[in-house]
């Protein structure tokens, strides 16, 4: 693993501390190691939704539309309980 050093204001630091107490981190690296990894989830939503909203439109989603899907996942948890 690679080591990157960060300089951080008293405030940050402080906060950084008090977060690594609360939160159950082990290290003020393990606390920005989950920021970064939370930080990279959100992007990716991010890119997902806007992808999303980009594209063609599908088909309306009305009663008959749901109606199926309920029953595709009835279909689904019976095979899962029968196993």
């Amino acid at each position: 693993m690679l080591a990157k050093n960060i300089s951080l204001p008293e405030a940050l630091k402080s906060f950084v501390d008090e977060h690594v107490n609360q939160g159950g981190y082990g290290t003020s690296s393990d606390y920005v190691r989950e920021l970064i990894r939370k930080d990279q989830e959100r992007m990716q939503l991010r890119g997902m939704l806007l992808a999303g909203a980009s594209s063609a439109a599908a088909a309306t989603a009305n009663e008959a539309y749901f109606d199926g899907l309920r029953e595709r996942v009835r279909k689904v948890a019976k095979a899962g309980a029968s196993r």
